[in-house]
């Protein structure tokens, strides 16, 4: 048993809570190597921000569970090296799907962990996330339930069609789980096709294509039921248009890869969503730099010469979050 405590970890509890009451959400970014992690390090750091590092199932498969657990932990010293003294790293389970998964996660120093059994009856997804409640408080490890069901696909979660979260039985449900934040359901989708093209409309302006608007009336019923409660928003990457051109430039095939107008997100982190998800933008990011440096340095086969100007274009991107979408900079509880 490895207590998050000892890694200098910390839970989504208390940065929930100011989130709440400052009208700003948490950055939540998904990371499976060492060049994203060092880039969300440094863009928390210099932007004094909370951060939570997410890790899917499908990335602990992928990059290993004891080594994810020490880069979570090594997320820790770097960014007191780069000059956080107190910094603020929550390494959470993204879209647990099963008991065991959660509490291994646990067991292996995470402080956060959600359990998604959306796909489930509404009694056996009470039943299922009390139960990850249970064994998890009893190491102060902080817990997300999901209501509803996002559309898309990203690692091994997918669904066709999204289903609302139905506002009546959000007291039902985080009163008996006990879950610390409850993901929801109001038109987010996860991957980099969020919407198809008939979904949408074109700007006469630009060209693109405008996603629908997300259903505020769903957060503010769900909001009006839990006043105060933590929510949380999944698959809300906005998949930005530049990145998209850049790897269709280079030989990529992004045909209609659209997202959530950050716009929307804005709207959202002032409300009692206090934790927003991104992964695509991240994995676009990291996809147009490298394409970028191939098609520019064919003869390039140093790995170095190409992650690092992907690290550099992540960093970027996630600064823009932190700062002109989320509102999390300057946001740590004790500002060094």
């Amino acid at each position: 048993m490895v207590n998050y405590k000892d890694l200098g970890l910390v839970n989504t509890r208390e940065m929930f809570a100011r989130a709440i009451k400052g009208g700003y959400a948490i950055p939540a970014f998904n990371f499976n190597n060492m060049e994203q992690m060092q880039a969300i390090i440094k863009a928390a750091v210099e932007t004094k921000s909370p951060v939570i590092l997410q890790v899917s199932k499908g990335a602990r498969q992928y990059a290993n569970a004891t080594l994810l657990r020490y880069m979570a932990q090594g997320a820790v010293e770097y960014a007191k090296e780069l000059g956080c003294k107190h910094p603020e790293i929550v390494l959470h389970l993204d879209h647990g799907d099963t008991f065991e998964t959660c509490k291994s996660c646990i067991d292996s120093g995470f402080s956060s962990v959600m359990i998604d059994g959306s796909h489930l009856p509404y009694e056996e997804n009470v039943a299922l996330t009390k139960k990850v409640v249970d064994y998890a408080h009893q190491f102060d490890v902080t817990v997300e339930g999901e209501l509803g069901v996002l559309a898309g696909v990203e690692d091994e979660v997918s669904a066709e069609h999204h289903t609302y979260t139905n506002p009546e039985e959000v007291i039902d449900f985080a009163t008996r789980t006990g879950c610390d934040s409850l993901a929801i359901s109001i038109g987010t989708s996860h991957g980099a096709y969020k919407f198809k093209p008939e979904q949408c409309h074109v700007d006469p302006a630009t060209g693109r294509l405008v996603p629908p608007p997300l259903e505020f009336a769903v957060l503010d019923a769900v909001m009006e039921k839990l006043p105060g409660f933590p929510i949380v928003l999944h698959g809300s990457s906005s998949v930005p248009q530049e990145e998209v051109d850049t790897i269709n430039k280079f030989g990529g095939k992004l045909e209609a890869a659209i997202g959530i107008p950050e716009d929307q997100l804005r709207k959202a982190a002032k409300s009692a969503v206090c934790k927003i998800n991104i992964d695509s933008d991240s994995r676009l990011a990291m996809t147009a730099a490298v394409r970028k440096v191939f098609a520019e340095k064919p003869a390039e086969f140093d790995p170095r010469k190409y992650l690092g100007p992907a690290r550099d274009n992540m960093e970027k991107l996630y600064k823009h979050k932190i700062i002109n979408v989320l509102g999390s900079e300057n946001k740590l509880a004790q500002l060094d």
